[in-house]
């Protein structure tokens, strides 16, 4: 069956903005919902349909995806709409609160929450952000107890009702003129107690696991950059969807070479004599490239030679590579030998400059005639 346009579906233009958005799936949602319209397929059907719907146009990314691309695109990138009723109850408790006063309008007194996320700090070397790569990843998440099932009770019991709110998860009390509706004490708002918790997860229904995946590394990441992992986070709450994984990047030091954004900066010693004559280097760069740097006759100390595109790679991908910066080090000789020496010495005269080495020689000299 072929699936209807989105924006049809909700009744909006394609420029609607996100109150809009919201505010007529809210209108659907109580119409069609299936505690206000028991037995009716067609009514469950326009539920479902409204839900993904809005789930697509409500969210940036998604709708930029539908609107180029249409439904094949979003397909593309793993989006299937909704399993359930359960799963639409989780994903909009917001909304189905303010028709029911609870998260999901068919028993549950505790709203869904989506589950906690989590952080992973990967170090990698320069290569691999010039490269990319594949790394295999090592950490502790909380994952339902496969004991209970997540339930926290001991198999084959069943939590109790609590006595307290009567399983309302709420609690109510009068002041003055008012009643004023509270999540109840004795059972956080659950609505149940556990009085025999499952021995493995204590009754939490979660238990630490290690999970190993492999992340790839996409070229030209940077410290700082974020790999999102969807659902690789801890489970949720009530119903609600797993958190995500982030990974944070961060760069080694490199040896020879500094990073500003896509460019990279490194320095060159020459010779004075280099400097003042002119050469031709051979300069390595990342990607097992080498570069032939002309350095021109009378180069100064901390000049900067620019090598064009052959910096990092750029995260999007759509354009040319960084650039890399060269910075000139004209290294002075601590020592000379005597023929080195002479040579300088007869340059600096050819200039007309007396060094004061030879000021303090002819004086000496001066003297000892004059005695």
């Amino acid at each position: 069956m072929q699936k209807r346009d989105y924006y049809e579906v909700l009744g909006v233009s394609r420029d609607a903005g996100a109150d809009e958005i919201k505010r007529v799936y809210r209108k659907l949602a109580l119409k069609y919902h299936p505690d206000r319209n028991p037995g009716n397929k067609e009514a469950e059907e326009n539920f479902k349909e409204a839900a993904e719907a809005y789930e697509v146009l409500r969210d940036r990314e998604k709708r930029q995806i539908y609107d180029q691309f249409g439904h094949e695109g979003l397909e593309g990138r793993g989006f299937r709409g909704f399993s359930g009723f359960e799963d639409i109850f989780a994903s909009f408790g917001d909304i189905f609160e303010d028709f029911f006063g609870f998260g999901s309008g068919r028993g549950r007194r505790s709203r869904a929450r989506q589950g906690r996320h989590l952080r992973y700090d990967l170090e990698v070397t320069l290569e691999d952000a010039f490269y990319g790569k594949e790394a295999e990843i090592v950490f502790d998440k909380l994952e339902p107890c496969k004991r209970c099932d997540g339930s926290g009770v001991t198999p084959g019991s069943e939590p109790q009702i609590c006595t307290t709110c009567q399983g309302r998860g709420q609690v109510i009390r009068s002041q003055g003129f008012f009643q004023i509706s509270t999540t109840c004490p004795a059972c956080q708002g659950e609505g149940r107690i556990i009085t025999d918790p499952c021995g493995d997860c204590r009754g939490t229904g979660k238990t630490k696991v290690e999970r190993s995946i492999s992340v790839k590394i996409p070229a030209g990441v940077d410290t700082g950059s974020q790999l999102r992992l969807r659902a690789e986070g801890e489970p949720g709450e009530f119903g609600g969807p797993p958190g995500d994984l982030f990974v944070v990047i961060h760069i080694k030091n490199h040896a020879f070479f500094s990073r500003e954004n896509d460019d990279l900066i490194c320095q060159i010693p020459i010779s004075f004599v280099q400097a003042a004559l002119g050469d031709t280097l051979t300069i390595p760069l990342l990607g097992e490239e080498t570069h032939e740097l002309r350095i021109r006759r009378g180069t100064q100390p901390g000049d900067v030679l620019k090598i064009s595109g052959k910096g990092m790679p750029r995260l999007q991908g759509y354009q040319r590579r960084g650039d890399v910066y060269v910075k000139i080090i004209v290294k002075i000789p601590e020592k000379l030998a005597q023929p080195q020496r002479e040579l300088l010495e007869a340059y600096a005269e050819s200039e007309g400059m007396v060094l004061s080495e030879k000021k303090k020689k002819k004086k000496h000299l001066w003297e000892k005639l004059t005695k």
